[in-house]
């Protein structure tokens, strides 16, 4: 059986042609592998499991589904959706991984990440991640009403947005120190993460050691997707939406 690897889709009921081709995923790719990971910004917004919209209903299900026929489904926070709950996770039938984590991957330690963390020359976005996962703070947004917290959500992605134009790429890319001091910290020589939409292999040095950072793509033209199989190196694949 394979393991099989995506982020960065962005649900949302303004495309649902990404929609269509995740569920499509799940049937073709999905259901024949031992494990799916989904390494966050799995959906566009978050504002907490109390929201149940079709979209979010649509997508538990067909997890669930898809868990039932055996396969693992792990899944992890991003920067949009940070805010997924245990609610959510039990009715899709999925795990929730921390981020980091390090899982072994036929035989090689490999460290998971969703990635914005590693994006530490952009100082501003990283005070307001600090802020966002402060655990008083989420509390607190989780109490507001929840046409509140919709209006919230709303603002936040029009302020990003904005002030996403006008930064350097290099800004809201990976740091390359950061990546190895990562990886080292966990002794590891494989990476895998998403986020900067910019999917590559990446081949380096750590630990003294040849390294590789694989970045999973985005789903907003094509369907990207990580395969690993025993024996075998991982391999980045895609196909149009």
């Amino acid at each position: 059986m394979t393991t099989q690897f995506i982020s960065d889709l962005h649900l949302e009921e303004a495309r649902p042609d990404i929609t269509r081709a995740f569920l499509s995923f799940l049937d073709q790719q999905a259901a024949g592998c031992g494990r799916l990971y989904i390494l966050g910004d799995f959906f566009e917004a978050w504002i907490g499991d109390d929201e149940h919209t079709p979209l979010q209903d649509q997508v538990a299900n067909a997890l669930r589904a898809i868990s039932d026929s055996g396969a693992e489904i792990f899944l992890m926070h991003g920067n949009r959706d940070f805010l997924i709950g245990d609610d959510f996770c039990a009715r899709a039938r999925v795990s929730l991984l921390d981020d980091p984590t390090v899982i072994d991957l036929y035989g090689t330690p490999t460290l998971l990440m969703h990635g914005d963390s590693l994006c530490t020359a952009d100082v501003e976005y990283q005070k307001f991640r600090a802020s966002m996962r402060n655990a008083q703070w989420q509390q607190a947004f989780l109490k507001r009403p929840l046409a509140d917290r919709q209006l919230v959500a709303r603002q936040l992605r029009e302020i990003s947005m904005a002030r996403n134009k006008g930064k350097d790429e290099f800004i809201m890319d990976v740091t390359p120190d950061e990546v190895v001091a990562a990886m080292e910290a966990h002794g590891v020589q494989r990476l895998i993460h998403g986020h900067t939409h910019r999917p590559a292999t990446h081949e380096f040095s750590a630990n003294g050691k040849p390294a590789q950072r694989i970045v999973l793509g985005d789903w907003a033209e094509n369907i990207w997707w990580l395969e690993a199989a025993p024996d075998q190196e991982p391999e980045l694949k895609k196909s149009p939406l």
